[in-house]
């Protein structure tokens, strides 16, 4: 049987095109992300079953590649559930692993610690476009730090980047998992029902108020808390100010402490931004993960349809490995989106360096081969990308291939020099 050519459901080959484009895109993130101080690190992409099973992941960890036990320790006869077959996977993020990196080397590093990881992470979804079950995330953290500069730092440095790699008129969309529980708590909803009530607020985008509405009624909740958590949104809609709309409705409900914070991100971030974006207050955003316990963002790009990244803070996590919390918080980047949007655009990398390439007809003597390649050599020093080839019959279909890797000048050289 003939081994088959194509890469395993939802994987992907990279071409030559698409992978210079990457690269470039990488190291503008980490040279930014360095400006403000971050380290690079690596983790495994395996970690143990039981970390990315923490409940900490929400839906991804659902999504999980799961790695059978090796050797004697995989005893099929005598299994009686998962647990005795799986003791390792696939991680799904990088937020789980720099955890308990953090956890494992936390006396080896500086305290507020600044994280910049990129890696590839595996989710067993359904394949669509731009998505697959293997794709890599840019992510920025910082642990140690249990103020609001952390918030700062990281949306500046984010937005940097995107500036620099051409992206303009995209919001930062900003909220507070305090916020969202002091107006469920306002309008009466169960406490044990937040995360519910969460998880249909976040339909807001595609279904608006009425959809949300008629999903809270759906869900069996009462109409008078119904009514008055959406009385909240049509209150902020109308206001000129919707965050401090809402903290004078919501008193008590709500520390005065967690708006503040809030505004004075959102100021300190237009004051200071070097990008074209908006930064704005949105308390329909929830993000999807259960490890959030504080401030929330999503990167909005209207102009393309849809989230291109996102992060918050998550204060009790790194307790669940050490027993301590530290405060930490954090941004990922949407990589494989970023990129998509870049070639679907026909983004050009700036300042690429000339690339020449050498077409040589077979049959050239020896001679003159070594004195072509001391000139390709001669110009590789000079700064020059060279691409040195043998001649194809078709010559002319091997340019085109030729111009779509960026080569558009040619040197042609034949055995008989009469031909050039």
């Amino acid at each position: 049987m003939a081994l088959s050519k194509k890469p395993v459901t939802g994987m992907k080959d990279i071409l030559p095109v698409e992978m210079q484009l990457r690269d470039y895109v990488i190291g503008v993130i980490k040279e930014t992300y360095g400006k403000f101080g971050f380290t690079s690190i690596e983790t495994p992409c395996v970690e143990n079953i039981a970390n990315l099973s923490s409940k900490q992941g929400g839906e991804n960890e659902k999504l999980i590649f799961k790695i059978l036990k090796r050797g004697e320790k995989l005893n099929l006869e005598n299994a009686k559930g998962e647990e005795d077959l799986v003791d390792s996977g696939m991680r799904y993020d990088l937020t789980v692993p720099l955890v308990r990196y953090y956890s494992n080397h936390a006396n080896e590093l500086p305290s507020p610690f600044k994280a910049l990881q990129m890696g590839n992470v595996w989710r067993a979804d359904r394949p669509q476009k731009g998505r697959y079950r293997q794709f890599m995330q840019c992510d920025i953290d910082i642990l140690g730090e249990p103020t609001n500069l952390a918030e700062i730092e990281l949306i500046l440095a984010t937005t940097t980047t995107l500036g620099r790699l051409g992206f303009k008129n995209f919001q930062i969309r900003i909220n507070e998992r305090r916020i969202l529980k002091a107006m469920a708590a306002y309008s009466g909803f169960p406490e044990e029902s937040y995360d519910n009530v969460f998880i249909i607020l976040d339909k807001m985008d595609k279904i608006g108020l009425d959809g949300v509405a008629a999903e809270l009624k759906e869900s069996g909740f009462e109409p008078e808390s119904i009514e008055k958590y959406l009385k909240l949104f049509q209150g902020m809609e109308e206001a000129e100010n919707g965050l401090a709309y809402l903290a004078k409705e919501l008193g008590d409900v709500l520390d005065g402490e967690v708006t503040q914070s809030l505004e004075e991100i959102i100021a300190s971030v237009k004051a200071t931004k070097a990008s074209e974006f908006e930064i704005v207050f949105d308390a329909t955003l929830v993000r999807g993960m259960s490890y959030y316990t504080g401030t929330i963002f999503e990167i909005a790009m209207p102009e393309f349809g849809g989230s291109c990244g996102g992060g918050g803070r998550y204060d009790k996590m790194v307790g669940r490995f050490t027993g301590k919390d530290v405060p930490a918080c954090g941004f990922s980047i949407g990589f494989e989106r970023i990129i998509l949007i870049m070639m679907e655009n026909g983004f050009q990398i700036p300042g690429e360096n000339k690339k020449v390439a050498y077409l040589i007809e077979k049959g050239v003597a020896t001679e003159e081969l070594c004195k072509i390649i001391a000139q390709a050599q001669e110009e590789r020093g000079e700064g020059t990308q060279v691409l040195v080839a043998r001649m194809n019959k078709n010559k002319k279909f091997q340019k085109e291939q030729l111009n779509r890797e960026g080569y558009m000048e040619f040197r042609e050289f034949y055995k008989n020099p009469l031909k050039q």
